[in-house]
């Protein structure tokens, strides 16, 4: 099967949203239910996140300019974040929101929220089958994913909720699945805000140990010690390292530098690699001046 490209996916998802956004938001209001509702609120959350994102994946593949010389690859990273921190204060208003509605319980019709909620199923799988190749190396086509899958789950448990209410006419089950709704999202979301916020503050990207990098820079072929080891994200697909190394020789060095520049690559998927080689000169010539 050919692969999805994010720009396909993304629309298809937005636009599939949308339509089911409509819907949910009209037979909510209409049967009043607050399930429903809030599950229209947090898919409103999921189009807009997703909207950066599909921007932010734009941005990333535009030229460099003089001024910006790496692009605008870490707008990735600021769209992983900006999704996660916009998810997070969307919960926390349909928890409020739920809480409110213990005690003044209205009558909701069950089996419409359960067809209602059912369509979402179909609605958010699909999107997140989209996604779902994608994710696995890119955190923010990942927060896409993610929002998509915890929305097939939370329409299940809104499903659930119907057939209960259908059964045993308890309606205090609608906002208390809205609260359920909120902390499974929350849950879901805490690790994408950890990742992006350590992104953001160039900390190295999870999968990369900067001591297995270090150990295969020293024990590399006439390479005596290194130093100076920076390892960052540069997007959430693009990562750079750059390294201060000492030789015991200074032959056939571009060779040397293409060769583990190539090692660095393979090894822990280093997108751009910046090595300085030195041979110790300054330190001698420091301890030959000390002497005076």
């Amino acid at each position: 099967m050919e692969k999805i490209q994010p720009n396909q996916a993304f629309k298809w998802g937005i636009c599939l949203n949308i339509v089911y956004i409509i819907a949910e938001v009209g037979f909510g209001l209409l049967i009043g239910s607050m399930a429903l509702v809030a599950d229209a609120l947090h898919n409103l959350s999921d189009v807009l996140g997703l909207g950066i994102a599909w921007g932010a994946d734009w941005l990333g593949k535009l030229r460099p300019t003089l001024k910006r010389t790496y692009g605008f690859k870490s707008s990735s990273i600021l769209a992983a974040l900006i999704n996660a921190v916009f998810l997070l204060i969307a919960m926390g208003a349909i928890i409020v929101e739920a809480i409110t509605r213990f005690g003044n319980e209205q009558p909701v019709q069950g089996v419409t929220v359960m067809i209602v909620a059912g369509v979402g199923i179909v609605v958010n799988g699909v999107t997140a089958w989209l996604f779902h190749r994608g994710q696995q190396k890119d955190l923010n086509i990942r927060g896409a994913f993610l929002h998509m899958a915890a929305d097939a789950g939370v329409s299940l448990g809104v499903v659930i909720a119907g057939g209960l209410i259908t059964l045993t006419h308890w309606e205090w089950l609608d906002p208390l699945v809205s609260i359920l709704v909120a902390l499974i999202v929350v849950i879901s979301t805490w690790s994408l805000l950890r990742d992006a916020l350590n992104l953001a503050m160039a900390a190295v990207p999870n999968g990369i140990s900067t001591s297995a990098v270090e150990e295969v820079i020293e024990h590399y072929p006439t390479v005596e010690k290194c130093h100076d080891l920076h390892i960052w994200a540069l997007s959430t697909t693009d990562v750079a390292l750059t390294v201060h190394l000492t030789r015991a020789t200074s032959a056939n060095n571009d060779r040397f530098l293409e060769e583990l520049s190539q090692k660095l690559r393979q090894e822990f998927g280093v997108t751009h690699v910046t090595i300085q080689v030195e041979y110790g000169d300054y330190q001698a010539l420091q301890a030959t001046d000390n002497t005076y």
